[in-house]
């Protein structure tokens, strides 16, 4: 059968790659655009003329460089700064004596905080602290004294970088903290659906054959006993062991992904488009036993909710057979309301004594907390059980034509 598998990109920091794309095509803009309006102050222009070439050539040439963590290597970090660098330490031979100790701009100007701030973006502040170092080194060794002007813009880079070195290591742990948040949520979703499923198949043929096996005697007796046995070992494993995981988080380059695998909702593991008639679910339940009242017009949910409220009908009807007896009448009613559909299950049985659920639930028989409230929970709806000692037991199903469970989660995330 088909399945298919959705990705979930979570990356906080692929907006910050962009942004710095830009900066550095701007800034280079900005210093281009600087020295032709002081081009006359130059002592020797040429030489100015020559690194604005390189740095048009190398800005541009490297912006795939900077699309995101895996193209921006230490290579590219590692020349990169070194044309920042060199930028600074030229401006004394290219400009005018007088204006840089007057505190004139160098020739990369604020181009240079594009570098550092790729070290950030990379390597986080420890990084960002390196970079950040070296320029301040350049900058002092450019104008060759510690001015008031220079120390600022120094210092100023120096804690900007840092800054956001630090807020990208947060933002990736706690990409990893959801991705992990995630998995483990899918995990128990994944969980209670294969409990659900085999407390509705598996569990439910292993207690048959133990009561059965009781009754006939014999080899049979021994037969049931072995079947009781593995229905309690398979309700322990049902109720507090693991199943595989269905989504699995992993980092990339380009942020923490999560991987979802879908079962396939149609006949053919294909996944059904158009809304499901729960009517025509429903149906088959219906019996000498079971008595369905239902609306004349078609009650649509979309194909999975549809199948799992005629799920929890079924594992409540499941639970009027075993517990009130085979031959046990249910009425089941189906209301088609605005926003919601509500189906009450009831049996003419003893009913339920105070905290009976509760005890089932610990000793594992996960029928009501699985097969029925689970499922409804899952679909964003709700399960209540009334039930009266000695005037039977009435289930209420309610379910929202519009889900907001896992699974309407999953399609947005799809989409998104």
């Amino acid at each position: 059968m088909a399945r298919r598998e959705r990705v979930m990109r979570m990356s906080v920091e692929q907006p910050l790659w962009r942004a710095l794309a830009g900066y550095r095509v701007l800034t280079m803009l900005y210093a281009i655009g600087f020295f032709a309006t002081a081009y006359s102050g130059f002592e020797r222009p040429w030489l100015a003329v020559a690194y604005y070439a390189v740095l048009s050539v190398w800005t541009l040439a490297t912006l795939p460089k900077v699309a995101n963590a895996a193209s921006c290597t230490k290579r590219f970090l590692a020349a990169d700064l070194t044309i920042a660098l060199a930028g600074v330490l030229l401006t004394p031979f290219a400009d005018a004596h007088d204006r840089v100790m007057d505190g004139g701009p160098t020739l990369p100007s604020i181009w240079t905080a594009g570098s550092v701030l790729a070290f950030a973006i990379k390597g986080g502040w420890r990084w960002a602290a390196a970079a950040s170092t070296l320029v301040a080194v350049a900058n002092l060794v450019e104008r060759g004294t510690p001015a008031r002007d220079t120390v600022h813009n120094v210092v100023l880079v120096w804690v900007a970088s840092i800054a956001i070195g630090y807020v990208v290591e947060v933002a990736r742990a706690s990409e990893r903290t959801l991705a992990r948040a995630l998995e483990i949520e899918a995990a128990t979703r994944e969980r209670e659906r294969l409990a659900r499923d085999i407390h509705d198949s598996v569990l439910q043929v292993l207690a048959m054959v133990q009561r059965r096996g009781a009754v006939i005697g014999g080899e049979a007796a021994e037969l049931g006993r072995l079947a009781g046995e593995q229905e309690v070992a398979l309700r322990t494993l049902v109720s507090g062991g693991l199943v595989p995981v269905s989504r699995v988080s992993e980092d990339t380059a380009e942020g923490a992904v999560v991987r979802a695998v879908d079962e396939p909702e149609g006949p053919e593991g294909e996944f059904a488009d158009g809304p499901v008639d729960l009517r025509a679910l429903l149906a088959p339940y219906a019996g000498s036993l079971v008595n369905l009242a239902e609306p004349g017009a078609p009650v649509e949910l979309d194909p999975a909710s549809a199948r799992e409220l005629a799920a929890a009908v079924g594992a409540a009807l499941d639970n009027v057979r075993r517990h009130v007896g085979e031959r046990a009448r249910a009425w089941i009613l189906v209301e088609d309301e605005p926003g919601e559909v509500i189906v009450t299950v009831r049996d003419e049985g003893p009913g339920i004594p105070e905290g009976r659920l509760a005890e089932a639930e610990g000793e594992g028989r996960l029928g009501v907390a699985l097969s029925i409230r689970g499922r409804l929970r899952d679909l964003g709806g709700t399960a209540e059980l009334i039930s009266v000692p000695g005037q039977g037991t009435e289930v209420e199903l309610r379910a929202p034509k519009e889900t907001g469970g896992v699974a309407a989660r999953g399609k947005a995330a799809d989409h998104g």
